[in-house]
């Protein structure tokens, strides 16, 4: 079998894609990693535990054969809000008409339609508003009665059976993780994936139970899909690991000229923090059934790299969409366009953040400006958790950002964070022995030769997690010495 040689990308900001019908073939998937996806991300909300384990028996046998960490996003479908069925399977309501939600278990009609959630109706006070499918069909609550709403219909239109029911002004005393999603998380975590898309996330207690049981098998991305969790945003992304910007449903939820504001704020909140950030939903939606995108899509994914997002993610583009591999390819065009563009590496610049008082965060911040000064051809993380490639990663550096770690587990996660090269190395136990390996790596990763110089970043001693307290300069030449 011919040597293949390992895949490096020519950007910083990170692709997700979905995989789906449209993208279930092993020859799909591994087309779609060419292209440039980074981590794949399985949908429970669809297929079954057969389907997903057949795609990550794929992506694990890609990693091996490119050599490189190939993140995987378990995306946990969470509570799911619907109305009940109606007589005929559809309805058409009118403006200005009462309609009498309740918990009958019959079919519904113009007069009355069941809502099988005690929660909503015992939540909900007069002036709450409920929004049926996705937003379209519109309702204020009249009055609250003994396992019921009578409800105004304020904007209407055509309902049909099981659509989904959004609740913007209440947080709901529902969990997070219903059974199905505990049996899915279960899953997910036997097999090892990286990280787990938490739905529904309404206040921080949603993560902090979620956490009790992942524990740090996974890192936890909690969506941020609900008006509720914008209000306690600072909280979520602190017990988080790393946050996604769900325009979908967040787009239900608020108005329409409020999301983009939104978007800049908790990217800017993540950044400023140290959590990747992946912006979601309709970024390249006309591809789904065109080769090309909308030039208001192509500047929507330029948008959320000039906000500084980690990663921008593709949904029904490569799930079920017809062009599927060209959509990630024209994304991943996007993404480098922008990198190297001089307004963007000038805001970039602009807008680095301080390090926070500790040892640790200095020399993240030291590596950086270091490797602007030399300039260094690659700075070279060691990392046993993550952690110190994260605080690096926080500091935007022009320098390549090569992430050494014994642990595939975090080479994997770190699939996901803005511009970090992740490999995986054996352990080593002194500062010598890492400089030589980093050269190694600064060989094979960005072609350093002769005198170019690099940058190590590491924690002594070795292997111990959070000790990153050594910074050190080298040159090819250097290290042939050691």
């Amino acid at each position: 079998m011919p040597r293949i040689e390992p895949i490096f990308r020519n950007r910083c900001t990170k692709i997700v894609a979905t995989l789906g019908p449209a993208s279930t073939a092993p020859a799909v998937i591994e087309s779609l990693f060419r292209a440039g996806v980074d981590v794949f991300r399985l949908n429970f909300s669809h297929g079954d535990h057969a389907d997903h384990a057949a795609r990550l028996k794929t992506l694990r046998e890609l990693e091996a054969k490119y050599r490189r960490p190939i993140g995987v996003l378990a995306d946990i479908q969470g509570p799911k809000l619907r109305i009940g069925t109606i007589r005929g399977g559809y309805i058409n309501l009118e403006r200005g008409k009462m309609l009498r939600l309740d918990m009958r278990d019959i079919p519904g009609d113009l007069e009355r339609v069941r809502l099988p959630h005690p929660e909503i109706i015992e939540a909900a006070t007069p002036g709450t508003r409920l929004l049926l499918d996705d937003g379209k069909i519109r309702l204020g609550v009249k009055r609250v009665g003994d396992g019921y709403l009578d409800t105004e219909v304020l904007v209407g239109g055509r309902l049909s059976d099981r659509k989904g029911v959004n609740v913007p002004d209440m947080i709901l005393p529902i969990p997070a993780l219903t059974e199905k999603d505990r049996r899915d998380l279960a899953f997910a975590l036997e097999h090892n994936v990286d990280f787990v898309g938490l739905s529904f996330v309404q206040t921080v207690r949603d993560v902090l139970e979620a956490r009790e049981l992942i524990g740090d098998r996974a890192w936890i991305v909690s969506k941020i899909e609900k008006p509720q969790a914008v209000t306690d945003i600072e909280a979520i992304v602190e017990a988080s690991d790393g946050i996604m910007v769900a325009r979908g449903d967040l787009g239900v939820e608020l108005p329409p000229e409020d999301v983009p504001l939104v978007q800049k704020e908790v990217v800017a909140l993540c950044n400023r923090l140290g959590r990747p950030v992946i912006v979601a939903t309709q970024m390249l939606e006309s591809m789904i059934s065109a080769p090309t995108p909308t030039r208001a899509e192509a500047s929507d994914v330029a948008t959320a790299v000039f906000d500084g997002a980690d990663a921008v993610m593709l949904s029904a583009e490569t799930a079920a969409g017809q062009y599927p591999e060209e959509a990630v390819s024209i994304m991943s065009r996007i993404l480098a366009r922008v990198e190297n563009s001089s307004d963007w590496q000038s805001r970039t610049g602009e807008r680095r953040l301080p390090p926070d008082q500790s040892a640790a965060e200095a020399i993240a911040s030291s590596a950086r400006h270091v490797a602007d000064t030399i300039p260094a051809k690659a700075i070279v993380a060691y990392t046993q958790s993550g952690t110190t490639a994260l605080r690096i990663a926080r500091h935007r550096p022009a320098a390549p950002l090569l992430a050494a770690t014994p642990l595939s587990t975090v080479a994997r996660r770190l699939a996901l964070v803005w511009g970090v090269e992740a490999a995986v190395v054996d352990a080593v136990e002194r500062m010598n022995d890492a400089v030589a390996e980093a050269a190694s790596i600064c060989r094979r990763m960005v072609g350093a030769k002769g005198d170019d110089a690099f940058v190590v970043v590491a924690g002594t001693p070795f292997g111990r997690s959070g000790a990153t307290n050594a910074l050190r300069v080298a040159t090819m030449e250097d290290a042939k010495e050691r």
